[in-house]
C-alpha cells in the first residue's frame, strides 16, 4: 500500500493568488479532489488530503500532516501569480538538496503533466525552492505550479473543467508511472434480478427429453421441457 498526500495550497482566510476572476485556493482545491478521484481506480493506493473543504491550515500543521501519516509521496498543488501579467505557463519544485528518488520523482511527473497540457502551453522548467513543503517534509516531495492566475489566457484555462481535469491527470499519470500502480479490475454488472438458462439437450423424440428430465429431477433438478 503506497500513501499519497494531496495538498490543495492555501484555504479559509487564505485565498492564495487572485486575479480575473477567480482564487488559487479554489482552483487547486477542485485540481486536488479530480486527482483523488482519479487515484481510486488503482489498487493498493491510500490517499490523504490537507482539505476537502475551505479551510485554513498552517503549513506546519500541513507537513505535519503528512509526516505523522508516515506519506511516501507529498504532492502539493499552487497556481502561479506575477507582477507582470504576461508571465505564464507551468513550473514543478522540489528542495534543493532532493535526493534522485526525488529528482526522478519530478521529472517523471513534470512530463506526464507537460505531456496532457501540449506545446501551447509554456513548459517554464523544473526548479529548486527552499519551500516549507519541500524542506519539512519527511518523504519524496513536489510542487505544481499549474499556469499563471495573472495571466488573462492562462487563467481562462483554469475556469474550465475540461482543462483542470488535464492537470489532474497529468499528476495522476505521473504517479502512477512513477509508482508503477495498476489499475483496480473493473468489477461485473450485477446480477440482481436476471435469469440464466442451461440447455442441456435437443432431441427429436418426447421419450428422449422426457429421460433426460426424469434423470435430472433425481439429482434435484427441475427441469422443463420447450418444444419449438
Amino acid at each position: 500500500m503506497v500513501k499519497i498526500y494531496l495538498d490543495a495550497g492555501h484555504g479559509g482566510n487564505d485565498g492564495g493568488a487572485a486575479a480575473n476572476g477567480i482564487k488559487e485556493k479554489d482552483v487547486v482545491l477542485d485540481i486536488v479532489q479530480r486527482i483523488e478521484k482519479g487515484l481510486k481506480t488503482y489498487e493498493n493506493v491510500d490517499i490523504l488530503l490537507t482539505r476537502s473543504t475551505d479551510n485554513f491550515l498552517t503549513l506546519k500543521e500541513r507537513t505535519d500532516k503528512a509526516n505523522n501519516w508516515n506519506a511516501d509521496i507529498l504532492l502539493s498543488v499552487h497556481i502561479n501569480s506575477a507582477a507582470d501579467n504576461t508571465a505564464k505557463g507551468f513550473e514543478s519544485y522540489i528542495y534543493p538538496n532532493a535526493n534522485s528518488p526525488t529528482i526522478a520523482f519530478q521529472n517523471m511527473v513534470h512530463q506526464e503533466i507537460m505531456n496532457q497540457l501540449g506545446t501551447s502551453i509554456r513548459n517554464r522548467g523544473k526548479k529548486r525552492a527552499n519551500f516549507h513543503m519541500l524542506r519539512e517534509s519527511h518523504m519524496k516531495a513536489i510542487l505544481t505550479e499549474n499556469l499563471f492566475i495573472s495571466n488573462g489566457s492562462d487563467a481562462n484555462l483554469l475556469k474550465t473543467d475540461s482543462f483542470k481535469q488535464r492537470i489532474a491527470d497529468g499528476h495522476i499519470i505521473g504517479l502512477e508511472k512513477f509508482l508503477g500502480l495498476k489499475k483496480k479490475e473493473t468489477q461485473p454488472p450485477s446480477d440482481i434480478g436476471k435469469f440464466f438458462k442451461v440447455q442441456v439437450g435437443a432431441f427429436e423424440e418426447r421419450k428422449n427429453a422426457e429421460a433426460v428430465v426424469a434423470d435430472l429431477q433425481k439429482l434435484g433438478y427441475r427441469p422443463v421441457i420447450k418444444y419449438e
